[in-house]
């Protein structure tokens, strides 16, 4: 039982890194450290994967109970009186296996490229880098291995904390810092959703364990039509979480701006980790969104309009990075309809081998940034592939993958989906038809703009700056312009306002003049720590696809066979399981029976042809006429504006979300001042006044009056004292006269 100490590793990683690291370790300890716990915790995930293939299919299941966490309390849940309690307990399954070879393999891959990358950081910043690296591993192993929502939850909102660190990594710089926070802010959106859902989950079954909730689901009845109920609500809430954190329609907003983090983050946060724990998060329920496809169908719905949009955005950026982010939200999208159409196995197999690709692209990309001295825009690059011959190839593979080009790993996963999504699974025919026609254009939206991408990196001349060691003001300006932090430092990435940086390199490829002044000779191949990488990642874009070969093609889709025990209510829970489109008995061989091999062959062929078709006009557009270009968007200048300015989403919700809270935080804060402090003063003034007013009736009536009684009494003391004198002849006297007074009244009346 290793697979629960697996997130330990990276973790101590993190530690001695975050601790020790920052203030004594050199960056070679540093990079050890960081990379050797996930070269462990890899190693771990291979031997448990192989321990759990080793076991029969209805037996693939480990559990192990790590510590109590919350004691059992006595509650009251749907389901009458019970007990409220949380083990730190960690499952070991096929879903969950598959995806802790998918979090340590690339995330050794990036730990290993990071090392060159980030190697002009000094030596503090560098172990801070590696320390979050780690850290934001063990959070998603936490996240995928828990076999709770409550220890989910905290893998959830770690990955959340750990984007916000390593965007905003370069804190100096204000855009990192401000994308840091948006990313944040927008995370804690979906995670209210998502804590709701969980809120609700123990309301109506009374555990928290996904197992448990898959069996006790299972016994409920399909909410279908109108019947509409809890179960209802509750994939609804789950999916707001999802939403954030997989950046889907409408919180999709963060993950571009995510590209300023170093680009391994970006690689780390877009490929194998943080936005794929929405995808995984419905995969792991499947059970439960199978029972509300009215939810499933605003998953697939969500999901096909956002790879539609974010592909759209991407036809005209300029920004490398940017390109790539906007392609991750497309392919996310991807997931999430192969989701909605209760395709779980073919999401999962999506997200390995977009995790391939997509980790190679964005670690690609980083080593052309890293040839141009820290230029991303595509405008100012191009004649690249004879300087970066390596680079050049690799991202060719994973170009072709993510387009979708037999036998590359991305054409056999989003074949999949497509097919699926043709089928439809549990959505109406009409619906069906137009989400795979929706499919279909994105696929050819993504084949033309990742073809863009290539051609102005890599083909044509080259247009990008010449600097010189010796910089003058106006190369140093197109330094900062672009993001390198000195003119002179092209292994930089990133802070051009950074002018005190360290700096312990010449320039790259730097040879000697006559006049002993060092030049930097244009772009170069990145070195071998780097590539290296890149060439193991192209070798699974190519390869991973294996996995997953249809029947059609002589295969067995040997990966959703192996994933569908994990969407499947447990039978030792649950006698029997509905027939469910979209759970462990709807998968590739039984929804193939609606189709034949000849239809499926030909829904093959015409996703090749898009794709091809895409690829063609690319070439022809940026290639063969590489005027056209500008042409088009001069024919249609709105269209391209609004594509150029992202749909204006971001100013759409400035104007309205943003701006409402900051009036109503505003209105509340006069409110508060007003209102608040002002009934909080005002009764602090009448309490004063009143206290003022009772000093004053105690000061001059209470005691007043108490002083004058004391005033008349000492003064008729004073009278009487008078007479007593202490003279027996006075007192007779006294006597005589009272007795005078008595006869004389007597007398008289």
């Amino acid at each position: 039982m290793i697979f629960p100490l697996l997130f330990l590793v990276p973790a101590l990683g993190a530690v001695l890194n975050g601790v020790i690291g920052i203030r004594w370790f050199s960056r070679g300890v540093s990079a050890a450290v960081g990379c050797g716990s996930m070269a462990v915790a890899f190693g771990l995930s291979v031997w448990s994967f192989m321990r759990l293939l080793a076991l029969l299919a209805d037996a693939r299941v480990e559990d192990y109970v790590l510590a109590t966490w919350i004691p059992a309390i006595p509650t009251v849940s749907g389901r009458g009186p019970g007990a409220f309690g949380a083990d730190w307990a960690f499952r070991l399954d096929p879903l969950s296996a598959v995806m802790i070879l998918i979090v340590t393999g690339i995330g050794l891959l990036i730990h290993l490229y990071s090392v060159a990358y980030m190697q002009e950081e000094p030596p503090p910043a560098y172990a801070r880098y590696f320390c979050y690296l780690n850290l934001f591993c063990a959070f998603m192993l936490v996240l995928v291995l828990g076999s709770n929502f409550l220890v989910m939850f905290v893998g959830w909102e770690g990955v959340g904390l750990c984007s916000y660190l390593l965007i905003g990594f370069w804190y100096e710089k204000e855009s990192a810092a401000n994308a840091g926070r948006k990313a944040f802010i927008v995370n804690r959106i979906g995670d209210w959703g998502f804590l709701l859902g969980i809120f609700f989950v123990f309301l109506v079954f009374g555990t928290l364990d996904f197992r448990e909730v898959a069996a006790r689901a299972a016994d409920l009845p399909v909410e279908t039509g109108s019947a509409l109920g809890s179960l209802t609500l509750i994939c609804l809430l789950l999916f707001v979480g999802a939403t954030g954190k997989s950046a889907q329609i409408p919180l999709f907003v963060w993950l571009p701006d995510a590209m300023e983090g170093p680009t391994p983050v970006s690689a780390l946060i877009h490929a194998a980790t943080m936005v794929t724990a929405g995808v995984y998060m419905v995969a792991r329920n499947a059970v439960l969104f199978s029972h509300a496809p009215v939810v499933l169908e605003l998953v697939a719905i969500v999901g096909a309009l956002t790879a539609l949009m974010a592909a759209t955005i991407a036809l005209v950026q300029s920004d490398i990075k940017r390109v790539l982010a906007y392609s991750t939200v497309s392919q996310l999208g991807y997931m999430f309809l192969a989701t909605g159409v209760g395709a779980f196995g073919a999401a999962v197999f999506h997200l390995m081998t977009h995790a391939f690709f997509k980790a190679l692209l964005f670690l690609g990309s980083g080593s052309v940034i890293h040839a141009m001295a820290g230029v991303q825009d595509m405008q100012r690059m191009g004649g690249l592939r004879k300087y970066l011959p390596v680079t050049f190839g690799v991202m060719m593979v994973g170009m072709l993958a993510i387009a979708g080009i037999p036998p590359l790993s991305g054409f056999f996963s989003k074949d999949e989906i497509l097919y699926r999504t043709f089928l439809g699974g549990s959505i109406g025919g009409g619906i069906a038809m137009a989400l795979w026609i929706t499919a279909l254009a994105t696929a050819l939206l993504t084949a033309f703009y990742m073809a863009r991408l290539m051609a102005l990196t890599f083909a044509g001349t080259y247009r990008g700056p010449a600097w010189s060691f010796e910089a003058s003001p106006a190369a140093a300006h197109e330094a900062a312009v672009h993001g390198a932090r000195h003119p002179h430092d092209p292994h930089a990435h990133g802070q051009a306002q950074r002018t005190g940086h360290e700096v312990t390199h010449g320039a790259a490829d730097a040879i000697t003049q006559p006049t002993d002044t060092p030049v930097w000779r244009g772009p170069h191949e990145s070195p071998r720590v780097m590539t290296w990488p890149l060439v193991a990642l192209a070798a699974g874009a190519a390869l991973a696809g294996v996995a997953g070969i249809p029947p059609a093609l002589g295969g067995s889709n040997a990966i959703e066979r192996f994933l569908s025990p994990s969407f499947a209510a447990p039978q030792a829970l649950a006698a029997t399981e509905p027939a469910v489109p979209g759970t462990a008995g709807a998968g590739h061989d039984a929804a193939a029976a609606h189709l034949s091999t000849t239809g499926e062959l030909s829904l093959m062929l015409i996703s090749v042809v898009i794709a091809a078709a895409g690829l063609f006009a690319a070439r022809h557009v940026y290639v063969s006429r590489p005027g056209s270009a500008a042409a088009l968007a001069g024919r249609w200048p709105r269209t391209h504006r609004v594509l150029w300015n992202k749909l204006y989403v971001d100013e759409i919700y400035g104007a309205t979300f943003v701006r409402a809270t900051w009036a109503s935080a505003r209105g509340f804060w006069r409110f508060d001042r007003g209102v608040v402090d002002g009934a909080v003063n005002g009764s602090g003034w009448l309490t004063q006044v009143g206290a003022w007013m009772s000093h004053m009736i105690d000061k001059y009536v209470v005691d007043g009056l108490v002083n004058s009684l004391a005033a008349m009494a000492g003064a008729g003391s004073h009278v009487l004292r008078r007479f007593q004198t202490g003279l027996v002849q006075n007192y007779a006297l006294m006597m005589v006269a009272g007795l005078f007074v008595l006869l004389t009244v007597y007398l008289l009346g």
